[in-house]
């Protein structure tokens, strides 16, 4: 078991790579294994072009070790109280990718002004709160995750399968890390096209309600979808 996913893993890393979302060792990936509560994560300090797919670490749901040579990620606390709140969440992605990133330094969600961002996300893409000094202690990396579980009290968790986190960097996930992976670049897109539009026009106003809804039911039928606050 341990085997195939850690390959799977391998396929998901380096879309990232391949994508221009990586650059050293900035970011992470994880999957878990719902039926074990084994979680599958990036080790730390090993940069992407240089890891091979046995390099992975194998983690349980406090965070210990079950299998692999190296330490976990060390964000693999967030990546924890994700699937601890997400049930239907398998995989997540952690990545400081450029435009993406920017929009979080900037205190910014990402509005819907277009088709391409409608198809995979349904609203604007939401970001954090800003952390607190007290959550900046022992509990850093939990409370990250704890913040995004936050931030997405009143959302569908796999209606809108990112968020950026404020002042740092952006988180995807998805039902597979493959999936995840693939939401990280769209992300990404979605993040580099509102800058642009805004480039060109800083008065653009963000798709009407009923066409960013008509984008994304029609990718994603038989997904239902809690309430949420779209875009005016």
């Amino acid at each position: 078991m341990f085997e195939r996913k850690m390959k799977n893993m391998a396929d998901a890393n380096k879309l990232l790579l391949t994508s221009g979302l990586i650059t050293y060792t900035w970011g992470n990936i994880s999957e878990i294994d719902r039926l074990t509560g084994y979680i599958t994560i990036k080790p730390s300090g090993i940069q992407y072009n240089r890891m091979a797919w046995d390099d992975f670490v194998v983690v349980d749901l406090d965070g210990n070790v079950i299998d692999g040579n190296y330490r976990p990620s060390v964000d693999i606390d967030a990546h924890i109280e994700i699937y601890k709140a997400f049930e239907h969440v398998g995989g997540i992605v952690h990545t400081h990718s450029p435009w993406a990133t920017a929009w979080a330094q900037a205190g910014r969600p990402i509005p819907c002004y277009g088709t391409t961002q409608a198809d995979c996300f349904f609203g604007e893409i939401p970001i954090t709160r800003e952390m607190n000094p007290d959550e900046l202690g022992a509990d850093y990396e939990r409370n990250i995750g704890r913040i995004i579980v936050e931030t997405f009290r009143d959302r569908d968790p796999m209606a809108m399968p990112s968020v950026l986190f404020r002042g740092h960097g952006t988180f995807s996930w998805g039902i597979t890390a493959m999936d995840a992976a693939h939401n990280a670049v769209v992300l990404e897109t979605a993040a580099a096209l509102a800058v642009r539009t805004e480039m060109i026009n800083d008065a653009a106003k963000p798709l009407y309600p009923e066409m960013q809804e008509k984008c994304y039911f029609r990718k994603h039928r038989k997904h239902a979808v809690q309430e949420q606050v779209m875009s005016e």
